[in-house]
């Protein structure tokens, strides 16, 4: 059964013909020397898959062989995790979007997204180290001290070291308002002392030091999360002058106490983290204090985008061991993929996968024109589209990882073929940097909340334009479907908007349904977009069996996937009088 292999046709597509990616950011000054065009994408998608199939890919079952065990104060990773974390950084592969002042490429957010998305494909467990070390320097870059930049971003985006963010304690869960962690001012710099849960890659030897960002409290800090700061606190100290060049010194009190043995991921190691159980561990406040909420959301923002492409990754990687799987197993006479059945869990995985790619290297696109242009309605759709990438992405990835054991049948429960392994590396998806209930809620509360479903109602219009192209096109299937789901959306919308004014328990109980509807009408949306472009091939007569599949694809969403939308938007017009009428006490 073959391997992993980057599937550059259709990253090359949506990056290219889909996006236009230089057309797209042809305004943004940070670009305008980078090349970003075909030619760089090419090459990039072409040494990122090469990279990925022949370094990555073979650590995956490795890694899912041991836990990381935790002895004398430190965390051991699986056999050549290390070393495959030190070339992804020697590689430059870390700062693929990272600021050239800083030792990165400097390039638009889309190719990372392209490469992150490799990485999950090939290893999640190990994709998770380098994806966080990205977001921590992200939340550097926006809030760090100058000095803390220049020492900092380099290590990290050359993988020497590395990242991780500590959020969550023993009792406190997501409300991070009852953290007990606290910081004791010292000087230039603060004490630490308190315990982390569940920190993903919290220690180990893939990199000289490692960063910690660490939410905590001060002694005369407010209550609640209002009295959250946020403190940079490495593992190794380095000097802080105006000469420091981030040489190492001693050990911090910064210790791993144990790796937590899980159902997946088995080689990421996820650690409970001790700070200060001896004399403190110094630590250096990023942003102001108080403020560490929002620091952290920087950060946090930059991992739910990436833990959406962690849906993509595994579902990608299921669909082609699921589908090369399809083609060898003979049953009844003939290879199982002739059966309809397995063509039809086999185009279910396509078609999510690629309404999800589509979805999420556009708003990839966004988020630099936010960033780079500072343009308040892109950075409005960006906050309003993160909990549906996250969302939507990771419940349809574990479905997708199902379906790939299903194909297998009996096989696929078999630990040897490596399908399970999909199905329990991607479960953890949905429930960290925030469940899904809780991105529902981000969703409904705090983004339709606080402008009353304004930019939903502008994103709105975007693919009731591209309704229009497709009966202009000649595409009545595709457009009369996004058309129906189009109507459900606007009607959710303003149910839930009004909701929230004056019955948020009920706007709270849709929220789940809202979410969900919102991203298989985006997926929609996206394929609609694609079918276009395809459309355009046919109608010129240069249409390649790439863009009939295309328009294969995008038809089979619309008829078999869509429909989902509109299940969920039966349930919200229903008001979920059952849910709220149902007694807690009756469970």
């Amino acid at each position: 059964m073959s391997g992993y292999q980057a599937p550059v046709d259709d990253m090359r597509f949506v990056i290219d013909e889909l996006c236009g990616v230089g057309e797209a950011l042809g305004g943004v000054d940070a670009f305008r020397e980078a090349g970003v065009g075909a030619e760089l994408t090419a090459a990039l998608l072409n040494e990122s898959a090469r990279f990925n199939r022949e370094v990555i890919a073979p650590l995956r079952r490795a890694g899912d062989a041991g836990h990381g065990e935790c002895a004398d104060g430190a965390v051991a990773l699986p056999p050549g995790y290390a070393a495959g974390y030190r070339q992804l950084g020697a590689g430059g592969w870390l700062g693929v979007s990272a600021p050239a002042e800083f030792g990165g490429q400097g390039l638009p957010e889309i190719y990372t997204t392209a490469v992150c998305e490799m990485w999950n494909s090939a290893d999640m467990s190990l994709a998770l180290g380098p994806t966080l070390s990205i977001g921590a320097a992200s939340a550097i870059h926006a809030h760090a001290s100058d000095a803390l930049k220049r020492i900092c971003l380099p290590k990290l985006y050359s993988g020497e070291w590395a990242g991780t963010m500590n959020l969550t304690e023993s009792g406190a869960g997501s409300d991070l308002g009852e953290i007990k962690t606290r910081a004791v001012p010292e000087g230039e710099h603060y004490r630490i002392h308190g315990q982390k849960i569940f920190i993903t890659w919290g220690d180990h030897d893939a990199s000289e030091n490692i960063i910690h960002l660490v939410l905590a409290k001060l002694p005369d800090a407010p209550e609640g999360s209002r009295g959250i700061s946020m403190f940079l606190v490495p593992k190794f100290m380095f000097g802080m002058n105006d000469s420091g060049d981030g040489s190492l010194g001693e050990r911090n009190d910064a210790y791993p106490v144990s790796a937590e043995r899980k159902l997946g991921i088995h080689g990421s190691p996820t650690c409970v983290m001790a700070y200060g159980e001896r004399d403190g561990a110094i630590g250096y406040l990023i942003g102001k204090e108080n403020e560490g909420l929002r620091c952290m959301f920087t950060m946090m923002n930059e991992a739910r985008l990436k833990i959406g492409l962690q849906g993509i990754g595994i579902g990608e990687a299921a669909f082609q061991q699921a589908s090369a799987y399809a083609r060898e197993r003979v049953q009844g006479g003939a290879p199982i993929i002739e059966h309809p059945d397995v063509r039809r869990m086999l185009l279910s995985m396509r078609a999510s996968i690629e309404a999800m790619r589509a979805f999420a290297y556009t708003e990839s696109i966004t988020l630099d024109r936010a960033r780079h242009l500072r343009d308040a309605r892109q950075q409005a759709r960006v906050d309003l589209m993160i909990p549906v990438i996250k969302g939507w992405m990771t419940e349809l990835g574990q479905e997708l990882a199902s379906l790939g054991l299903q194909v297998h049948g009996g096989m696929g429960y078999i630990e040897e073929t490596g399908a399970a392994q999909y199905v329990r590396d991607v479960r953890i998806a949905s429930i960290y940097e925030g469940t899904n209930g809780i991105q529902a809620r981000d969703l409904v509360g705090r983004k339709l909340g606080r402008d009353g479903g304004g930019a939903m109602t502008a994103l709105l219009e975007e693919p009731a334009a591209t309704v229009k192209a497709c009966r202009a096109a000649d595409l009545p299937l595709i457009a009369d479907a996004l058309d129906a789901a189009l109507a459900d959306a606007r009607a959710s919308t303003a149910q839930i908007t009004a909701d929230w004014s004056d019955n948020r328990e009920a706007a709270l109980a849709a929220a789940f349904d809202y979410m969900m509807q919102i991203g298989y009408l985006m997926g929609g949306w996206h394929l609609a977009r694609s079918a276009l472009v395809a459309q355009n091939q046919v109608q010129a007569g240069t249409a390649t069996p790439f863009y009939r599949r295309k328009l294969a694809t995008a038809r089979f969403y619309m008829e078999n996937l869509l429909p989902r939308a509109a299940a969920h938007a039966k349930a919200i017009a229903n008001r979920n009088g059952a849910l709220l009428e149902y007694s807690a006490d009756w469970f």
